[in-house]
């Protein structure tokens, strides 16, 4: 029965361990029409991934879903560009961790608004850290730039 001792307090300790975390926000087609509330449809550029919103017959912009690690799971987020290829907006679609959801707070959020491609998008630079969720400002800051490299000019 010496098994017994090793393995209870093992199995008591999995059975208290914290559960996962997990917020689900906005489905992909919520954060469209918070994004361009006026847009009459959207169009699937790629597929899951990229849509061209219109308005009236004319383009009103583009919103592009991403995903990047935090500290350890997935945030599931959306950028949505201008015409002309800047940020319109950022928004958190879902986050997994158990700490750091400050990052799906409006006012860190809106500092991406009017950026480039050229815009240095650097935490601690133009872009302020979380404390508390370095690792998740930061992914979710290169993820936006890395968006930004990819589509921003390749959409117009």
């Amino acid at each position: 029965m010496t098994w017994v001792r090793y393995t209870l307090p093992a199995a008591a300790m999995m059975s208290i361990a914290s559960p996962a975390y997990a917020v689900q926000y906005l489905s992909i087609e919520q954060a469209q029409k918070q994004a361009f509330p006026s847009a009459t449809r959207f169009i699937e550029m790629q597929a899951g991934r990229v849509w061209k919103a219109e308005a009236g017959g004319q383009v009103a912009g583009f919103f592009i879903f991403d995903r990047v690690v935090g500290k350890h799971l997935f945030i599931d987020y959306a950028v949505a560009l201008t015409p002309g290829g800047a940020v319109h907006s950022v928004e958190i679609l879902q986050y997994r961790e158990s700490y750091g959801g400050e990052i799906r707070g409006p006012g860190w959020l809106a500092q991406f608004v009017g950026k480039t491609g050229d815009s240095a998008l650097k935490v601690n630079g133009d872009i302020r850290n979380i404390a508390g969720a370095t690792l998740s400002s930061m992914h979710v800051t290169e993820g936006v730039k890395r968006v930004l490299a990819t589509y921003g000019n390749r959409l117009r």
